[in-house]
């Protein structure tokens, strides 16, 4: 899965470099919204599915205090 998410974060970077739409704001979105900003309003949320997607399959869970079966290290206050 590590490949996976690589090649889409690399997929997102030559995607990002949106030249074709550099001085065009036709046609509109929705009427109002240029076609560049509707761009990376998807790049965006693409690039929020690939990070939730490499913390999800990528991280290591030795790093992650909550996966350890130890006690919490927070006290409670009462």
């Amino acid at each position: 899965m590590r490949y996976v998410v690589a090649a889409l974060i690399a997929l997102l970077v030559v995607l990002h470099q949106d030249f074709w739409n550099w001085h065009t704001y036709e046609p509109l979105i929705l009427g109002f919204i240029p076609v560049g900003l509707a761009w990376h309003v998807g790049i965006s949320l693409a690039a929020g599915l690939v990070a939730f997607l490499a913390v999800r399959y990528c991280w290591p869970e030795d790093l992650d205090p909550a996966a350890t079966d130890g006690p919490s290290p927070r006290k409670d206050r009462s």
